[in-house]
């Protein structure tokens, strides 16, 4: 099969497609077609070298840690799904930019959910579900969301929103419309936060979640008064402020996509797309994730 892989750190061109093996189902594993998978900033920060010093890569390497298809093929021991189901899940081994790859964690894609879609959701759903919980928000309260148009961010304020939250989301002016049709309310990122906040959130903050890494931990722990209740999936810094860091999955990811799925049924739930390459033009994707100005997700498709 045709896979996007990289032998060594460096800059987007290190990417390339390779003709490899297709891999197979192990036990508790399913195989599929792949139709569409997700961009993550994780993708191009692991090919940089930028996190080499606590997640060191094994090359070849392949790219991508989500998609979605059509199972063709289940392992030992897999209930509940069959070869022909479309699927969407979480990758073995960061594997989705192929014509096969091999799922740890699904859930069957809902009818009208597009595949680019569902390729592009499974790491958000799950990121976005498990730090609202591990933060408690809940009806009534108030999330502060630093960096709240991405991928992540975009599911964060729609679940929130689900759950009877008020979402103030930092991103730059220009993605303020896109934030305010997800319902959140839009705050820039500049210095001068905690003012700002205090201004369109007279009952106070909640809870905070820092989604991009920008330093702005202690200004959360400041705003919300409770470090216990601010959260950070990109400083892993952020416990020296007395604030949690959360880097790994929960251990059934697939129940936070079974969710996300329901709540996409019901009409709570959306993906933007912001940007679609084919297999060939995934270095261009990744350095267009990188430049920080996606809203929403960007999509590779696989014919």
């Amino acid at each position: 099969m045709k896979a996007v892989q990289f032998k060594s750190y460096g800059e987007p061109d290190v990417l390339h497609i390779a003709d490899i093996d297709a891999p197979h189902a192990a036990a508790g594993q399913i195989r599929i077609a792949v139709r569409a998978a997700g961009v993550n900033a994780l993708d191009w920060k692991l090919r940089s070298g930028l996190y080499r010093d606590f997640m060191p890569i094994e090359f070849h390497s392949g790219v991508g840690a989500e998609a979605a298809g059509i199972v063709d093929e289940v392992g030992d021991g897999v209930t509940g799904v069959a070869v022909g189901d479309a699927v969407f899940g979480i990758t073995v081994r960061r594997t989705a930019m192929a014509e096969h790859a091999v799922l740890t964690s699904w859930a069957h894609k809902p009818d009208a959910m597009p595949f680019e879609v569902a390729g592009a959701l499974p790491i958000a759903a799950e990121t976005a579900v498990r730090i609202l919980d591990l933060v408690g928000i809940k009806a009534g309260e108030t999330l502060l969301v630093a960096g709240a148009a991405g991928g992540v961010g975009s599911a964060v304020v729609q679940l929130a929103r689900y759950r009877g939250a008020t979402v103030i989301g930092t991103a730059r002016a220009a993605k303020h419309a896109y934030l305010r049709d997800l319902g959140a309310i839009p705050t820039t990122y500049e210095p001068g936060l905690p003012d700002r906040v205090a201004a369109l959130a007279s009952h106070g903050i909640d809870a905070a979640l820092d989604l991009a890494g920008a330093g702005v931990i202690p200004d959360l722990v400041a705003i919300v008064g409770d470090g216990a209740r601010v959260l950070s999936i990109a400083d892993i810094d952020a416990p020296k402020h007395g604030a949690q860091v959360t880097t790994s999955q929960v251990d059934q990811p697939g129940i936070a996509l079974a969710e996300v799925a329901r709540i996409f049924d019901e009409g709570a739930f959306r993906v933007h797309i912001d940007g679609r390459f084919p297999l060939d033009r995934i270095a261009e994707a990744q350095a267009i994730s990188a430049a920080g100005r996606v809203a929403g997700k960007l999509v590779v498709t696989v014919s």
